[in-house]
């Protein structure tokens, strides 16, 4: 049901859901409780009844730490990347992290983005 009401309603609602649990996740740990994920979904009116909530909490909690991540929650309603979408990443990582650090420091980024 949740997939359903996502896939028409897009990009935006994604991407409005990940803006709002950074907001929520008061203690930055990356994880939202049960109880925070419905508050979520119900500021997005994307409501969905209790018993498929509870099969929804199953997907997402699959360690049962009673907490899920915004990860967790993209790759249980769009799956994973496809290979291409992969390779893609991957060329732009490489890309810009130039000195081969593993990792990207922001001022490292602005050398190559620009957001306007």
């Amino acid at each position: 049901i949740l997939r359903e009401t996502l896939s028409k309603r897009g990009v935006r609602v994604i991407t409005g859901l990940g803006k709002y649990f950074r907001q929520v996740d008061k203690n930055r740990n990356g994880f939202l409780s049960q109880a925070a994920f419905k508050e979520a979904l119900k500021v997005f009116h994307l409501e969905i009844p209790e018993g498929d909530f509870e099969s929804l909490w199953f997907v997402l909690d699959d360690n049962k730490s009673d907490k899920v991540d915004y990860g967790e929650f993209t790759r249980a309603v769009f799956g994973e990347m496809n290979e291409y979408r992969k390779a893609f990443v991957r060329k732009a990582y490489m890309k810009l992290d130039f000195n081969k650090t593993g990792s990207v420091p922001m001022v490292d980024i602005r050398k190559c983005y620009c957001a306007k």
